[in-house]
């Protein structure tokens, strides 16, 4: 099978790219032929650029004939576009329909109902604008970077294409990586009968550690969404009952350093290679996740579940199905840094069940997220979107 990926890289890396690069790999290794169509927001940084950009946002005739050029070159007998978002724009889905070509889109956000894709704001879930036919009340909040101006275009974009039906029509199939992101997406009006789950997954297989390492840990960006300050005001009231270990960087990485500086049980290692973020993870006791948002599906999860890492996370979103409370991990009230401590120390004083957890997680990782099985359900998507165009 020949597929055409099409792809927009943010600013700033996060799971989508490591997703899509995943994927590609997989197809690749099983002897498809493989084309990546990529643009890099890195390219946007004059004014006159960003102005550019957001116009195209909602319609680039730009980037529909860049597709439909790559599309006559490489004959592709599918197109899975992973994100699009801003410089591709919803025009690319309008290219694979000219061309003849089915679609498959992944859906890792919530960016099509919300304006910056979280459903947060002002640190806590946020729905004022899902369902409404234009988002302004994330226009008045700024909710797209910042930007009252830069709200507008993503609102427009969002309202533009419900209006043409472009979710509905163009898109043959649509990926979503939990069932609790499945639902949303339903009640935003999708059609259910397009939207299929497929988890993220890990590859290659990084084994399973031991968990001989005296630490928690939390690994990914250090932005406020990510619960943070739920996690330092835990460590506080933990008073040094095991240390934490950070892996990550983000617009929070100073606040961070300076937690580190304070409390001595606490260490920052900022942004780590893969290999030792797997490392670090085989010899943790526990990954926290004290996430306030929905999430997608955290990759962190799976990797953390490949080598045996039980996971103490927020009762919230997509986490409170992935994490089976007393089997793969802990549940913990969203926000509440005593409800953490609990956890934690539950976790401390019980190690025969975390020794059980340990391979619960592992039995996990093999039963749903492991690249063999992640490939099967990939391809059955794109053979029913071929088949539905013969």
């Amino acid at each position: 099978m020949r597929i055409l990926i099409l792809h927009n890289r943010y600013q700033i890396g996060g799971g989508e790219d490591v997703t899509m690069q995943t994927e590609k790999a997989l197809l690749e290794a099983n002897g498809h032929s493989v084309a990546l169509l990529e643009v890099d927001n890195d390219n946007i940084t004059s004014p006159l650029e960003k102005v550019k950009a957001a116009v195209n946002a909602i319609y680039s005739l730009s980037s529909k004939q860049l597709v439909l050029a790559e599309i006559a070159k490489f004959q592709p007998d599918v197109v899975h576009i992973h994100n699009f978002f801003p410089l591709l724009s919803p025009s690319v889905h309008y290219a694979c329909q000219e061309a003849g070509v089915p679609v498959v889109q992944t859906l890792q956000n919530y960016r099509l109902f919300c304006l910056n894709s979280y459903f947060f704001r002002e640190g806590k879930v946020c729905e004022d604008c899902f369902g409404k036919f234009f988002a302004w009340s994330g226009v008045v909040h700024g909710c797209y970077r910042g930007s009252k101006t830069g709200s507008v275009v993503v609102g427009a974009m969002q309202s533009v294409h419900r209006i043409i039906q472009t979710w509905d029509k163009v898109v043959d199939v649509y990926i979503t990586v939990t069932e609790f992101a499945r639902h949303k997406y339903i009640q935003g009006n999708l059609p259910a009968s397009k939207l299929v789950v497929k988890p993220n997954f890990l590859y290659p297989d990084p084994k399973q550690g031991k968990g001989q390492g005296n630490y928690a840990l939390f690994v990914g960006r250090l932005s406020p969404e990510k619960g943070l300050k739920t996690l330092f005001l835990a460590w506080e009231k933990l008073a040094g009952k095991i240390p934490l270990k950070i892996v990550g960087e983000g617009p929070l990485s100073d606040e961070v350093a300076s937690t580190a500086q304070r409390l001595t049980d606490v260490e920052w290692l900022g942004k780590q290679p893969k290999t030792r973020v797997l490392d670090l993870m085989k010899d943790a006791q526990v990954l926290i996740f004290p996430s306030l948002w929905y999430e997608g599906f955290p990759l962190v999860i799976v990797e953390a579940y490949a080598v045996g890492l039980p996971v103490i996370a927020s009762n919230l979103g997509s986490q409170s199905s992935l994490i089976e409370h007393g089997r793969t991990g802990l549940h913990f009230r969203p926000g509440d840094p005593e409800d953490l401590v609990a956890q934690v120390e539950w976790v401390l004083t019980h190690p025969i069940a975390l020794a059980q957890m340990r391979q619960e997680t592992r039995a996990e990782f093999e039963a749903k997220y492991t690249a063999e099985i992640n490939y099967q359900m990939l391809m059955d998507i794109y053979k029913r979107v071929v088949n539905c165009k013969k």
